[in-house]
């Protein structure tokens, strides 16, 4: 029996998850806070398979009941930012009736457009990670789901991190010629979060401020500034989920970049890191031919896993369903 969520389902899906991706294992209390408690989160869109009582596999869509910047409510996108099924229930067409019900579901709320999974605010990966889970792409191409980009996820170990010699260099340079870096004052915040949501991406400026709001240390920011006090840039870690060793989000305006402050934010924040005890530094998401990705690569960063990012249409070019 596929059905919609029910309360008490919860541990039964994380403890059924981890037995379909012991790879990618999730615990109850993350799967909550990611999923359940999204503020976007509907139960009619969490699609659950059972088979004697016990939960055996799922598949998640969603829409945006609150916008992620402004009043844009993306009416027309829905995402799917996870599926499973059980290993002793595979190979019977469930994962395929799973996804079917999930993407009609989208349809029935008037989305055109489904992607997998680059959901924000909240999801696991960013995307499929083909070379881990092949029959998922199988089954997603034979959905209609394309590929749109690729994303890689980056760490870098931090025993025995030192700040290099040039980038010391660098830092005295730019300090003598009056830019200076440091931790934000609260009220420096409103600056970095109208930077972070105008020049970057809406979705930091919220993960920002919520992390702030959660007791995030304001030392785990660095603020890049010029002769003037303006922001340029910013590096941070501890953002998502208060996870010390995950790096990120990381900016510097446009006109700003060429000058060293990237790799300067970059070194000083993982020497921060180094200093709390951190073994070592990764992220989920940048492009491997970014200038970032580039930055992180030349930093000692190296591509742990990739990700594809898909999309589906729902509606036929003639626009019927």
């Amino acid at each position: 029996m596929i059905r919609s969520f029910e309360v008490g389902d919860g541990p039964a899906l994380a403890e059924a998850w981890t037995a379909a991706a012991p790879a990618d294992p999730i615990g109850y209390q993350r799967f909550r806070d990611l999923f359940l408690l999204d503020r976007n989160f509907d139960p009619a869109g969490l699609k659950v398979a059972v088979h004697d009582d016990q939960v055996v596999g799922a598949a998640y869509a969603v829409r945006r009941l609150v916008a992620a910047a402004g009043d844009d409510l993306e009416p027309s996108a829905g995402w799917i930012p996870f599926f499973f099924v059980h290993p002793d229930h595979r190979g019977r067409g469930l994962g395929r009736s799973l996804l079917t019900e999930a993407l009609e579901w989208l349809r029935s709320q008037g989305r055109s457009v489904a992607f997998f999974s680059s959901y924000t605010p909240n999801y696991f990966l960013p995307g499929l990670d083909v070379a881990r889970y092949p029959s998922a792409l199988r089954l997603l191409s034979e959905l209609g789901f394309e590929r749109q980009y690729d994303a890689v996820a980056m760490d870098r170990s931090l025993v025995g991190y030192e700040i290099p010699a040039e980038v010391r260099e660098q830092i005295l340079g730019l300090s003598s010629g009056g830019y200076s870096f440091g931790t934000p004052t609260g009220d420096e915040l409103t600056s970095l979060i109208a930077l972070a949501g105008s020049e970057f991406n809406p979705d930091w400026a919220r993960a920002i401020r919520e992390a702030v709001v959660a007791g995030l240390p304001l030392e785990r920011i660095v603020l890049a500034r010029d002769p003037d006090g303006s922001v340029l840039g910013w590096a941070m870690h501890g953002t998502y989920e208060g996870v010390i060793d995950r790096f990120g989000p990381f900016g510097v305006l446009p006109a700003s970049r060429g000058t060293g402050l990237g790799k300067v934010l970059l070194h000083l924040t993982l020497e921060r890191m180094a200093g709390l005890g951190a073994h070592s530094a990764w992220f989920l998401w940048t492009g491997e031919q970014s200038a970032a990705g580039q930055l992180y690569l030349k930093t000692g960063f190296t591509i742990t896993r990739k990700f594809t990012i898909l999309r589906a249409l729902l509606v036929r070019a003639d626009g019927k369903d």
